[in-house]
């Protein structure tokens, strides 16, 4: 199974889930996580030209401006973008912000050493294309993440589609198998550099633990056993450009 495919709500409902998802000491552990690992992705941030795409990205290009980059968010409705926006003021952080489609961006080819997209691929009504609009903008590097089909998240994934099936308000997502992923950024002229996997327990099941004491010592024994390797989920990766522009 390469995926499986979100049926079509709102980014609005998914962008409500992700803010109860990452609540708490938890939801704290992830961010964190997260933003290490795109500080390792994308190296040296001062002053370089980073473009952060989707509804998960928002972090991201706030955690950019802090560390001197040129940052470039977009975001897939005006009330997110508003959402987005109203934290970088906060902060006093400079940040272009635009609402556009993942699919369509409008920027020049070549136009930002680093393109983001967090969140994007799991959600977006067609992953191919946003992989290929990300891969066309980034002179260097693409960082982007996604769930794994080969972990807790495929049967969590399925169950979220019975739910809206039914009418329920469920935030449904897609899973990959790594082969798709690496076959998408091959055909645009990038190769998979590196990649981070987070969590073997789902993460509801950390969320209702709520210890991270047991979040790290739990997904550190799983780690020595080596079930992070295989099943760990979500995967964030950074990819290289192999060919010029």
């Amino acid at each position: 199974m390469a995926e499986v495919t979100p049926q079509r709500g709102t980014w609005e409902t998914w962008g409500t889930f992700e803010d109860r998802r990452l609540r708490g000491p938890i939801g704290e552990f992830v961010i964190s996580a997260q933003a290490r690992a795109l500080a390792n992705f994308a190296g040296r941030i001062h002053e370089r030209d980073i473009l952060a795409v989707g509804a998960g990205s928002e972090r991201a290009a706030l955690l950019f401006a802090r560390g001197g980059a040129l940052v470039t968010a977009v975001q897939p409705t005006v009330a997110m973008l508003a959402r987005a926006r109203q934290r970088a003021e906060a902060e006093l952080l400079n940040v272009q912000f635009e609402c556009a489609r993942a699919d369509a961006l409008t920027f020049k080819d070549g136009a930002f050493d680093v393109a983001v997209g967090l969140h994007l691929l799991a959600h977006a009504p067609e992953w191919r294309p946003c992989i290929a609009e990300l891969c066309r903008v980034a002179r260097r590097l693409v960082i982007v993440d996604y769930y794994s089909a080969m972990s807790a998240s495929l049967p969590v994934s399925l169950a979220r589609r019975s739910l809206r099936a039914v009418g329920v308000n469920a935030a449904t997502y897609r899973v990959f198998v790594r082969g798709t992923i690496d076959e998408a950024f091959d055909r645009r002229g990038f190769r998979v550099r590196s990649v981070q996997r987070q969590f073997v327990l789902p993460l509801a099941l950390h969320q209702a633990i709520g210890s991270r004491r047991f979040t790290v010592k739990s997904e550190k024994l799983l780690d020595r056993l080596g079930l992070l390797k295989r099943f760990g989920t979500p995967i964030m990766l950074v990819a290289e450009r192999t060919t010029p522009l």
